[in-house]
């Protein structure tokens, strides 16, 4: 049985936990590593323990929390001499100190490496970031990247080792799934979002959008950020108060009921210099639970939505504003929609397929 030690803050979330769940299944000997809590735009993101079957989480706390490049793990040492792992995977981008530290503590124990990224911009970093950028890619033995686009960035980059093209997460479809059909759904056409409220992910289109939507309709918008505040004043300015609604975030093992009452979802996510949209998440959990979705062609949204879904110009909330009102209209497509997203979501990303990847990944590094 192969020993694998994940390292990841992103694993504080507990959805995300199932993918652990069917590594473990595969016959690994899995143990991973996660912070107590997580502090990005929304907050302090505490660890959810939801999914913790047939392996081991430890709880390392994470110093300087909440500063990408920066952060690091007390502790870690202990746990690399303690478990001897064969594979250490490093759920981390290769420009920030706890990628370093990680590979650091692996190669002192002789074990393979294996990373994950979702960068998908070519970007310089300022020393020491880009000197420890390159010491990792020279050392680290395999690479897993969320998209074909990132996987460019690195080759771009100079790595020359493997790279596999593996979402990071999947979605669980005994979770997210339809709660009924969509000509059941009650009249009013509900748009939903989901995510941080920040300038990047477009939301001041998405209201500019639905401002000029005729009928009975209304936005939900899930999530927190620094722009709430500003999107609120926007809704109210746009006289579209009464019809947006402002939630706050839930833990996500309870966000599969959003999409339930949804008619669409959309991610209006804006490229910006230094970011582009890296997956979207949200998307394949709306396809699963059967809602039309509507993106803009920021990054990887067009690959992940495929042609399951409608793709509109970044920041037209003119183009929004019509394929929200061709789902709100026609109802053929809205079921069709339905229907091709669920295919596509089962068909290339959940839990089980991805752990199953990632396993291979694993196989390929012990035969070395």
């Amino acid at each position: 049985m192969t020993r694998v030690l994940m390292i990841s803050k992103a694993l504080v979330v507990g959805i995300y936990q199932r993918k652990l769940e069917h590594i473990a299944e595969s016959g690994v000997d899995l143990r991973v590593v996660v912070p107590p809590y997580w502090r990005d735009e929304r907050g302090k993101l505490p660890l959810e323990r939801a999914y913790t079957d047939g392996y081991r989480l430890d709880v390392l706390p994470a110093r300087l929390n909440g500063r990408f490049h920066l952060y690091f793990y007390a502790g870690l040492r202990r746990i690399m001499r303690e478990f001897k792992p064969e594979i250490v995977h490093i759920d981390e981008e290769p420009y920030n100190v706890a990628a370093w530290q990680c590979l650091y503590h692996a190669r002192r124990v002789k074990a393979r490496t294996v990373f994950f990224s979702w960068q998908n911009i070519n970007r310089a970093y300022p020393f020491p970031f880009g000197a420890g950028e390159s010491w990792f890619l020279r050392h680290v033995n395999h690479g897993i990247v969320g998209t074909d686009s990132a996987a460019q960035v690195w080759r771009e980059k100079g790595y020359t080792g493997e790279l596999t093209t593996i979402p990071q997460f999947g979605t669980d479809t005994d979770l997210f799934k339809p709660v009924q059909e969509v000509h059941q759904r009650r009249e009013r056409f509900v748009i939903g979002y989901v995510g941080r409220l920040v300038a990047e992910k477009g939301v001041d289109v998405l209201l500019r959008a639905v401002a000029g939507m005729s009928g009975d309709w209304e936005l939900r918008i899930l999530g927190g950020g620094p722009a709430r505040d500003d999107l609120k004043g926007l809704a109210e300015a746009l006289g579209i108060g009464s019809r947006v609604k402002f939630l706050p975030q839930i833990p996500s093992t309870q966000i599969h009921t959003f999409y339930h009452d949804l008619s669409a979802l959309a991610l209006p996510s804006l490229t910006r210099p230094n970011w582009k949209e890296q997956f979207g998440r949200v998307l394949v959990e709306a396809m699963a639970s059967g809602v039309p979705v509507v993106g803009s062609d920021s990054g990887a949204i067009p690959e992940v939505i495929g042609d399951a879904g409608l793709v509109t110009p970044e920041g037209d909330a003119e183009a929004l504003r019509g394929a929200l009102m061709s789902v709100q209209n026609d109802f053929t497509l809205a079921a069709h929609l339905s229907m091709l997203g669920q295919e596509r979501a089962a068909a290339h990303f959940t839990h089980r397929q991805i752990a199953a990847q990632t396993v291979a990944v694993y196989s390929a590094l012990m035969a070395q």
